[in-house]
């Protein structure tokens, strides 16, 4: 997969359409989803996310920043979140196989259009600065669009894109490329703004303000204020107070510019010890955009943890925790589906998300699809699921304190293996289909001729995806087997019977996958590939059949049987 992700903050947060116009603009790209419009009345400041392919999202931001241009005047913008230009930032992050240093390439490309073309001075930031003075956001809008005008005269603020000039209307606009950042807000039960700032200066990577002898803030010699660490300092991490109005409360605003440095929940914590030392309290806290689906997951286990239960819990329920650890529906409904960016650009599954009853029908139906091999991955889910219970259950026993690391280990590695091989269900029956269309396309081309040379590539590749769903099954269902082995040993013993249901299970995915890899194997033309996937295949079924012997047999004596 390779996606970018563009997420541009547009100073107006109040009419909404202002918004729809912009939001028109980016989806009239082709290839390009709009995920989410986060809008706020007191901030005045709406941050908008989308993802596509780079050449879509490229052009899509374009449209986007020359909307905002003809609609925001900059001279008439009053908010609460720091701002100076109508499209204020606008940065780009890589998605699956692409990389950051592609997105800096793609941030000096719209730059220096947006420069050229719209005549809007433009800065770039984060991994596609000019100077490392530039990196920062925060160092780059210092002054705000107030100031901008006396900033520009300044040759060590000349823009790395377009006139040296202030733009009335538009103001300035900083483009960038970095790596996902969350916006993360935690609200205080206090409207006292300077309150959620002091935590704001404890809590973040630059720490707070100096004092001086004089109870001023210190500053050096070229008139930059100067820090000291806070209490509660954490790495990665920008932080300043506000008054919402809307939400008559303060907030701590972060942006978390590495949450696998510092994920939201130690965020969540540091503000309330840091408010706790004020004599206040935290009562929730908002996403404002999307959420990776791993800061999640680290929120729920975090929470499990300290609770003294498994965090290898299944992925719904770690959700359901961090959403209420968190406080995420305090100031507005937190919808996972609507705010974990994998969920928004996940591809349809049409089979996994069918109730038992209805996916057994659609099996017993006269089409050939779903069939031997959706039901196959399905078995191989059941079997990682089982283990993943028994896991959890034996973590939970007094006397198993010793082991629970392991347990937990070995459940987490049993829910990944359930959701590859749920979403296995699906991607078997559209491996048949597609090689359903290819051999239909392939009748109707000529017996000769690029058309038929090229209609049967398309046959062999399809028929190559038949294969390669069925074999990622059996690697799967193998290692399924294998957990289900260890949690026979270890496990607690009321759970045996559960182990050895898991072990059935998920030999019974391996060879029903292997039925399905050989009837696919007659339709490649290529002997040495041929060759290659039956040996694959062979070796992996051999290898479950003698540890299903072995399981079986050790559950059986230990039942007495």
């Amino acid at each position: 997969m390779r996606l970018v992700e563009c997420v541009p903050n547009f100073s107006e947060g109040r009419d909404r359409k202002v918004l729809d116009a912009i939001a028109e603009a980016i989806g009239s790209v082709d290839g390009v989803l709009l995920l989410d419009v986060d809008p706020g009345a007191a901030t005045h400041r709406t941050v908008m996310t989308f993802v596509g392919s780079m050449e879509a999202v490229e052009e899509a931001a374009f449209r986007a920043i020359e909307r905002a241009a003809s609609l925001i005047d900059m001279r008439a913008h009053r908010g609460a979140h720091p701002r100076m230009g109508a499209t204020d930032v606008c940065p780009f992050v890589p998605l699956g196989d692409t990389t950051l240093e592609e997105c800096v390439e793609l941030a000096r490309r719209v730059g220096r259009r947006v420069g050229e073309t719209l005549k809007i001075p433009v800065y770039l930031y984060e991994a596609a600065c000019s100077m490392p003075r530039r990196k920062s956001l925060s160092d780059i809008r210092a002054g705000e669009y107030e100031g901008l005008a006396e900033k520009l005269k300044q040759a060590d603020w000349s823009p790395d894109f377009g006139p040296a000039v202030a733009n009335a209307r538009s103001g300035a606009t900083v483009i960038g490329a970095r790596q996902f950042l969350i916006a993360y807000n935690v609200t205080l039960n206090t409207r006292d703004r300077r309150l959620a700032n002091t935590i704001a200066q404890n809590i973040r990577e630059t720490g707070r303000s100096k004092k001086g002898a004089d109870g001023k803030v210190a500053r050096d010699a070229g008139g930059r204020a100067l820090t000291e660490p806070g209490p509660s300092m954490l790495a990665c991490t920008r932080a300043t107070g506000w008054y919402i109005e809307e939400y008559g409360r303060a907030q701590v605003s972060i942006n978390l510019t590495d949450f696998r440095v510092t994920p939201p929940h130690s965020a969540f914590e540091a503000v309330e010890t840091e408010a706790a030392r004020l004599g206040l309290r935290v009562t929730g806290s908002e996403v404002v955009g999307l959420i990776p689906l791993e800061a999640m997951r680290q929120a729920g286990e975090h929470a499990l943890r300290r609770q003294g239960k498994s965090p290898a819990a299944p992925e719904a329920e770690l959700i359901h925790i961090a959403r209420v650890s968190l406080g995420l529906d305090d100031v507005a409904v937190f919808d996972p589906e609507k705010k974990i960016i994998e969920y928004r650009v996940a591809p349809p599954r049409p089979l996994g998300g069918m109730t038992l009853r209805r996916f057994v029908h659609e099996v017993s139906g006269s089409a050939p699809a779903p069939g031997g091999g959706s039901v196959a991955a399905l078995a191989g889910g059941l079997s990682a699921a089982l283990t993943a219970m028994v896991a959890a259950l034996t973590y939970e026993q007094k006397g198993r304190e010793a082991s629970r690391e392991k347990l937990a280990g070995l459940g987490a590695e049993a829910q990944t293996l359930k959701g590859r091989l749920l979403d296995a269900v699906d991607a078997d029956t559209d491996a048949f289909n597609r090689l359903m269309e290819a051999l239909r396309l392939a009748r109707g081309a000529p017996r000769e001729g690029d058309e038929r040379r090229a209609r049967d590539a398309a046959v062999q590749q399809a028929t190559r995806g038949a294969i390669d769903v069925p074999l990622a099954v059996m690697t799967d269902g193998l290692r399924a087997l294998e957990l289900a082995e260890e949690i026979a040993a270890q496990g607690a013993a009321s759970a045996l019977s559960d182990a050895g249901v898991a072990a059935l299970a998920a030999a019974a995915a391996v060879e029903g996958a292997y039925y399905n890899v050989r009837i696919n194997l007659s339709g490649l033309t290529d002997a040495a590939e041929t060759a290659r996937f039956e040996k694959t295949s062979r070796d992996l079924l051999g290898r479950t059949l003698q540890t299903r012997e072995r399981v079986t047999k050790k559950v059986r004596e230990a039942l007495g049987s």
